[in-house]
């Protein structure tokens, strides 16, 4: 590494690497499961932040929080004290209580918008302290297809004023009921698909449904007041990775303008988003599944309901996790075959 260093070209994307247009191209299409360009993908994201920053301005006004950008009105709020969990062993013990008293909150709700739901344990931790510097914000674990571990659901508590109170339940429906848990649990119980399909994935399929899941949580009623902020803001997390990730490998953003864009359009510590960026510079591609992968979700279901109307079961729809991850353009005829058999039944 220290010889290869000096000869490495300034710059933090994939343009500075030996055919490196082809290569970030290539990984889109694996990571999104489409056909859409570096181009294409950045005019989505830049699209999609506006859209989701002008319903973030109405829920903040509504708060009482009207005046700076939208981005300055989130850095406020996640400053406020009662927003702010102690950092200290026991602000950490609570901040994973509340998680799951959100799951325990959720799980009631979801018979409202599906027929299967997973019965594995789902542990909530903290992130080892020793890898904690390197480690996602969040993520989860499956349980194993013996029983012999639960799944588990990981959150970050390197920094507690990371995680504001209002942004919780959204992480929580995320990665847990009805995100990944619900997702990942229900394709490892399915007695109609082989194996490799149990335990396989695709990276846009799996968080897309988690980031629709957000919204699946929303229209369930599950968010309370300024939690819907979090929500939101979600969202407009997911957006910007798609205008950063391509700016980073595509348009030639520093690493500073990425961080830069992130921090000021979704109001995030500047710690936190650093940690992101990083992550994009080295594993191109992956971050523009989620919001490209929920899209599909959606576009999925609003053609599924314009199809089938008055006959649209919003619990039959969601029943199509049980044939397992697949890429997004499969996914889409697969929805297609099951709207067109349950019109004949």
């Amino acid at each position: 590494i220290e010889q290869l260093r000096p000869r490495s070209p300034a710059g933090d994307g994939a343009w500075r690497i030996p055919r490196g247009d082809e290569i970030y191209a290539a990984a889109l299409r694996q990571a999104t499961t489409t056909e859409f360009s570096p181009e294409e993908v950045h005019r989505i994201g830049l699209e999609q932040v506006a859209e989701i920053s002008a319903q973030l301005d109405l829920v903040l006004k509504a708060a009482g929080l009207s005046t700076g950008a939208v981005g300055e009105r989130l850095a406020a709020l996640n400053t406020r004290p009662e927003q702010l969990y102690p950092d200290s062993a026991q602000g950490r013990a609570d901040l994973i209580a509340s998680l799951n008293a959100g799951v325990a909150k959720m799980n009631a709700l979801l018979p409202q918008a599906f027929a299967t739901l997973p019965d594995q344990p789902l542990d909530i931790r903290a992130v080892p302290v020793e890898i904690q510097d390197g480690a996602a914000n969040g993520y989860y674990y499956s349980a194993t297809l013996d029983g012999s571990r639960p799944a588990i659901y990981w959150i970050n508590l390197k920094e507690v004023s990371d995680w504001p109170k209002y942004s919780l339940p959204s992480l929580t429906y995320h990665e847990g009921t009805p995100g990944h848990h619900l997702q990942i649990s229900l394709a490892q119980k399915s007695d109609n698909i082989p194996l490799i399909r149990k335990t396989g994935g695709f990276s846009a399929y799996s968080e897309g449904w988690a980031l629709y899941s957000e919204q699946v949580a929303d229209e369930l009623g599950a968010y309370d007041g300024i939690e819907k902020a979090g929500y939101l803001q979600s969202f407009l997390f997911r957006a910007s990775r798609l205008v950063v990730d391509t700016g980073l490998h595509a348009k030639r953003w520093s690493r500073e303008k990425a961080t830069d864009y992130m921090v000021a359009t979704t109001g995030f510590t500047r710690p936190r988003t650093l940690r992101e960026v990083e992550r994009y510079c080295t594993s191109i591609g992956q971050a523009c599944s989620y919001k490209m992968g929920h899209i599909a979700w959606l576009r999925a279901r609003e053609k599924a309901q314009k199809t089938m109307g008055d006959k649209f079961d919003i619990k039959q729809f969601h029943e199509v996790l049980l044939d397992g991850a697949m890429p997004l353009s499969i996914l889409e005829k697969r929805i297609e075959e099951r709207t067109a058999a349950a019109m004949k039944a």
